[in-house]
């Protein structure tokens, strides 16, 4: 604390009062020079050694010397999880909160972040240091390409932005380095070491993994502690859970039995306060709970998701079982973590996870303040299949970090019209040059066996997705050079992909009126809807049978056409216990998908509207407002004209006083049940209006 700068330390002393000193790895940073320095740099040191600290002192240095910063983080939990951590700031004077323009320090998810880099430049230029939690993931998939090249147009646009990137330690360092042009402090101390062992059934005397993960709790109860176990499906966290909860029942105390059965009636309450009796999904949830154990998937309610969390790092719960995507999320350390599955489904089937995955799972391992170790147990089979995941996993190398810029081609589309959008680029030579400066293009050039061909390469992919641009309508030749469309620059002020643009856009040029139903169903084959699951192998025939229904026919019955015929229901009023009992899925993720699909109709609405086809506006209005509120059309106007109405409320004064609410006084309006006097006066005010 003493080489800190005093306003600085006075910050971190009042806002992080558990940090007495520094840790060896913190203190070796802070020794590299990084807060003297304006030079990039990548902070490489394990999970769970105060990394984000050392990022945020970065920030709050810019900050006190009158600057603004970023925090980047890949998801919206991580987001919200920060925000209110460095909300504690403000008490020095610093604004926290979600965008540049109105904030000192910003937290961002990485989308976000991208769009500030499009069509926000001069508040973009005001920004002196982003600070890029989870760096790593800028070899994922999905979110690589867009964090990658937001970056690479940030440095375009504010050559003086500074770059902290806080990542795990990753094997090809010297090459993400180069590209960055960025100074790295690493380390490898952790102030809770870590043990890593592979366990297997036969030495247990069983042949089921969930025996192994039973002994494993059972050994946590016995120490006061938790464990945090890894699956490979949403059925098989519900499975795990509810095995080892019926293991373990008997070694619970009756104060503990007291305190998991009011995280159970927490986790029951949850749907009945929106209108819905528990599904069977929120009472096997509750029935583990009761016993100590929980299971965490995207198919529970995001309350439930929140509960569990909050339960957990209060000690109020022995053990989750979660899918591997747990481990980007919020933070939810624990003593033991335990892998059983090491395989996840891909569209080539069961495939190993990569050795980086392996290492952040159990980087969740051992809690600092509480733990004085942690352990990470993954799981085999046989003593033969414990030896190929000792060396696969214990003893293996993480793989190198390579860009996927050119692998999604989506995201080649969505950087292509960003920089003509921009006006960054208005010719293939600017835009490959633009290419050539990201972390794809760095790799191409340095890599020997790739360089010789990495132009040609480049040019060659830049074509195709010009010609598939040209081809849709989203940009055009001019004699200026490229420019986007309206259709082109509404794609690239939004964040959909453009397969889902494109998509809608052929249905809108298609039609000649609106079919509610078929376009639901056009929306959920599109990739930017969250699809609705189905819970197991039970009979997809009532799904079938409600597409025939509306007049919909589908060859395979999947996850779209769920989706399809929950939002279909959804609309139609039905809750989610009717929803999961009539079709078998996880209707628990409904709301997030009807308030994704209210979106999508707005998106669509505005294709149409570029294409000149204004008269279908009011109609797409009314069923954006369907799906976000959950209605039939005759309540939008009282839903959207009584602010915290609700959908049931409202059904419920329709039924009880009909249409016409004039005559009724605001006292009979409180006889329906949930309407209070503040309501009431509300409701009064609208209709009387």
């Amino acid at each position: 604390m003493e080489t800190l700068p005093k306003e600085l330390k006075k910050i971190i002393n009042d806002c992080y009062p558990y940090i007495k000193e520094f840790n060896p790895a913190q203190k070796h940073v802070i020794n590299s020079g990084y807060l003297k320095d304006k030079d990039n740099y990548i902070i490489a040191i394990p999970t769970a050694s105060g990394k984000t600290v050392l990022g945020v002192m970065a920030a709050l240095k810019a900050i006190l010397n009158g600057g603004k910063a970023i925090y980047a983080a890949p998801l919206i939990s991580i987001q919200n999880e920060k925000v209110k951590e460095f909300k504690e700031f403000e008490k020095h004077g610093i604004k926290v909160g979600k965008h540049p323009g109105s904030s000192d320090l910003t937290i961002m998810v990485f989308e976000s972040f991208d769009a500030l880099t499009r069509f926000s430049w001069d508040t973009l230029r005001e920004v002196d240091t982003i600070i890029i939690d989870e760096f790593h993931m800028i070899g994922e998939y999905t979110r690589g390409p867009t964090l990658e090249c937001a970056i690479t147009r940030a440095k375009i646009i504010n050559p003086n932005l500074r770059v902290v990137a806080l990542s795990a330690t990753l094997r090809n360092m010297e090459e993400i380095e180069g590209w960055l042009e960025a100074k790295v402090a690493e380390h490898d101390y952790r102030p809770v070491p870590l043990n890593k062992e592979v366990l297997n059934t036969e030495m247990f005397n069983t042949s089921n993994k969930n025996e192994v993960v039973v002994k494993i709790v059972e050994k946590a109860i016995e120490e006061n502690s938790q464990a945090l176990s890894f699956v490979s499906t949403r059925r098989f966290t519900e499975s795990l859970a509810n095995y080892v909860a019926g293991k373990i029942s008997k070694k619970i105390t009756k104060d503990q039995k007291t305190m998991f059965k009011k995280v159970a009636e927490a986790i029951l309450e949850v749907p009945e306060k929106k209108g819905s009796r528990p599904t069977s999904t929120c009472l096997k949830l509750a029935e583990s709970c009761e016993n100590g154990t929980a299971f965490h998937h995207a198919g529970l309610f995001n309350e439930q998701k929140e509960i569990i969390e909050e339960e957990f790092r209060a000690g109020n719960l022995l053990m989750i079982s979660a899918t591997p995507s747990l481990m980007y999320g919020v933070n939810l350390p624990s003593r033991s973590v335990v892998i059983r599955d090491y395989t996840r489904w891909t569209a080539q089937g069961p495939q190993p996870i990569p050795v980086f995955d392996y290492e952040q799972m159990s980087g969740r391992a051992g809690r600092p303040q509480y733990d004085d170790t942690g352990f990470s147990y993954l799981v085999a089979k046989s003593l033969d299949e414990a030896h190929d995941l000792q060396e696969r996993y214990i003893n293996g190398e993480v793989e190198n970090t390579n860009s996927k810029l050119i692998e999604n081609k989506d995201a080649i589309y969505k950087q292509i019209i960003a920089q003509i959008a921009s006006n960054l680029s208005k010719t293939p030579d600017e835009i490959q040059d633009f290419f050539k400066k990201t972390f794809y293009g760095y790799q191409m050039v340095n890599d020997p066996s790739m360089s010789f061909f990495a132009e040609d390469s480049l040019k060659y992919e830049i074509e195709v997705a010009l010609e598939f641009l040209l081809k849709n309508g989203i940009i055009q030749a001019t004699p200026e050079g490229l420019k986007a469309t309206d259709f082109g620059n509404l794609i690239a002020k939004s964040n959909y992909s453009v397969e889902t643009a494109v998509k809608l856009k052929e249905y809108g040029s298609q039609i000649e009126e609106i079919d509610i139903n078929e376009l639901i169903y056009q929306l959920s084959l599109t990739p930017d809807l969250p699809l609705i699951s189905f819970k197991g192998r039970k009979s997809k025939d009532p799904v079938r049978e409600k597409l025939s229904e509306k007049g919909l026919f589908a060859v395979n019955i999947g996850n779209s056409e769920a989706t399809t015929v929950t939002l279909i229901e959804w609309i139609d009023e039905r809750n989610e216990y009717e929803i999961e009992n009539a079709y078998n899925v996880y209707s628990a993720s409904t709301r997030r998908s009807a308030y994704e699909a209210s979106l999508l109709v707005k998106f669509l609405k505005n294709i149409l509207e570029v294409l000149g086809k204004y008269s279908y506006s009011k109609d797409l209005d009314y069923l954006s407002a369907r799906f976000y509120y959950g209605v039939r059309e005759d309540l939008i106007p009282l839903v959207l004209g009584v602010k915290r109405l609700g959908r049931r409320r409202a059904r419920s004064l329709i039924k009880t006083f009909g249409e016409d609410l004039r005559p009724v006084t605001e006292k009979q309006l409180q006889k329906v049940d949930g309407i209070g006097p503040k309501l009431s006066k509300s409701i009064k005010a609208f209709v009387d209006n």
